[in-house]
This record gives C-alpha cells, sequence and structure tokens, in this order.
C-alpha cells in the first residue's frame, strides 16, 4: 500500500515535476509476467527515478546496510525501503551471492518485475564496470527476459558522497528485452553465465554510451583509494 502512495501521491509526481525524466523504449517493458530489470548504477538517486516511471511495481534486492543504519535517519531510510518493497541482501561472506539469487528468484517466481544493477555497486566514477554472474544465473533458471536500461544524467545530478541532488533533467532508457531461453539448463556452467553477463552489459553499454571498465567496480574502487595519498597528506599539498 505504501509503495503506491510513495509511487503516486507523495514521491512520483515530485521526482516527475523535478528532473523531468526523459523516457525513451517504456514500451519495452512487459505489462504482466516475470522480467528482469538490469541497469547502470550511477547514483542513489536511481533507486527512486525508475520505480517512480515505470507503470508496474519492481523490486529491488537492496544492500543490507540501507536497513541496519543507526539513528533515527537509519531507521527512517530502513522504513522506506521495507515500505516500498525493497529487499534486504547481505553482500558480505562466500554465501551473499547465493542469497541474492535465492530472493531475486522468489520475485520471479511471483510474475514480478525484479530490478538488479550487474555491477553490485554504484559507480565511483561514471564509467560502467564488469557485471557480476547472478543476474544471468536469474534469468536462465527463471527463463524471464532481461531489459537492458541506462540512466543517463543521474551521475551528475547526485554522485556518491552528495547529499542533496542537484535539479537537472536526467534520461532513463529501456532497451529491447533480452532473449536467454537459449542457454537453458546452463546456470551453473561458467562459460554460459559469463557469455550471457555481458551481453546484458553490452547492451546497457549502447544504451548508456559510458565508458566501459572490464574490471569490477568494488575492486577498481579500492584500488584507487588505497593507491590515494593520505587526506592530511593532500591538506599540506594544498
Amino acid at each position: 500500500m505504501f509503495y503506491y502512495v510513495l509511487k503516486y501521491v507523495v514521491l512520483g509526481p515530485m521526482l516527475r515535476v523535478l528532473f523531468r525524466p526523459r523516457i525513451e523504449g517504456l514500451e519495452n517493458i512487459p505489462e504482466e509476467g516475470a522480467a528482469i530489470v538490469a541497469g547502470n548504477h550511477l547514483s542513489f538517486s536511481d533507486h527512486f527515478l525508475m520505480p517512480a516511471i515505470l507503470k508496474r511495481r519492481i523490486t529491488f534486492l537492496a544492500k543490507a546496510e540501507y536497513f541496519t543504519g543507526p539513528g533515527i535517519k537509519g531507521r527512517l531510510t530502513a522504513f522506506f525501503f521495507r515500505s516500498a518493497g525493497q529487499i534486504p541482501v547481505d553482500r558480505s561472506g562466500k554465501d551473499a551471492g547465493q542469497a541474492a539469487i535465492r530472493e531475486g528468484l522468489g520475485v520471479l517466481g511471483k510474475g514480478e518485475l525484479l530490478g538488479i544493477y550487474p555491477e553490485g555497486t554504484r559507480s565511483h566514477d561514471g564509467r560502467l564496470y564488469k557485471g557480476k554472474v547472478g543476474v544471468a544465473v536469474m534469468a536462465i533458471t527463471a527463463q524471464v527476459p532481461v531489459i537492458p536500461c541506462a540512466m543517463v544524467g543521474t551521475f551528475e545530478i547526485q554522485p556518491p558522497g552528495q547529499v542533496v541532488p542537484k535539479i537537472k533533467r536526467v534520461t532513463i532508457r529501456f532497451g529491447e528485452p533480452l532473449d536467454f531461453s537459449r542457454y537453458a539448463g546452463m546456470e551453473n556452467q561458467k562459460a554460459a553465465i559469463r557469455a550471457v553477463t555481458d551481453e546484458i552489459m553490452y547492451a546497457i553499454l549502447g544504451l548508456s554510451g559510458q565508458e566501459y571498465v572490464d574490471e569490477y567496480a568494488a575492486k577498481a574502487k579500492a584500488a584507487e583509494q588505497e593507491a590515494a595519498p593520505p587526506k592530511k597528506f593532500r591538506k599540506l599539498r594544498r
């Protein structure tokens, strides 16, 4: 219930007025039945803008940290994500990927739309990074189409670390559904799920026009942070 209040009464109308999103390819979202919407992830705003413009309800697998934050802000964030129907996924530990896949298949099993960011985390520099294979495992196992999606301009309005987004127009593009029925029964074959994942990422790349990096985003971000000089040293250099 609260999901539809947010979508049609509170948040949805406000986002449409403020950001005036250009929507392309909305006809590629099936009117019914299970499907995966796989998109790039540039900004915290992505969580709200895409659901606001879709006619159907979409459930995202959200990182568990959004549900466990401390203080009033943490409780409000957790309340919002739960009320919006988002599912917490613990990304730590060796079984994290399997837990996410189980949750995602549960959504698809009910004939619903599942939203997922194959990069696994927000891009820290606006580039598109290598996709994780969970999206392929779910697509093959559930035998559902994957609709690639590109958020364009959301990095500029709210890059990582910026709390209040800039008011600027964004574009949301949906590509034609990708059919992976030819891979039926191959969800445990590494070569197959890698090929499916790469095809999805290539479709997203074609829609977004981003620079592509053949490396996982989390690894690239960690390497960049490790190579950066300490904050105190950076201040002294100024």
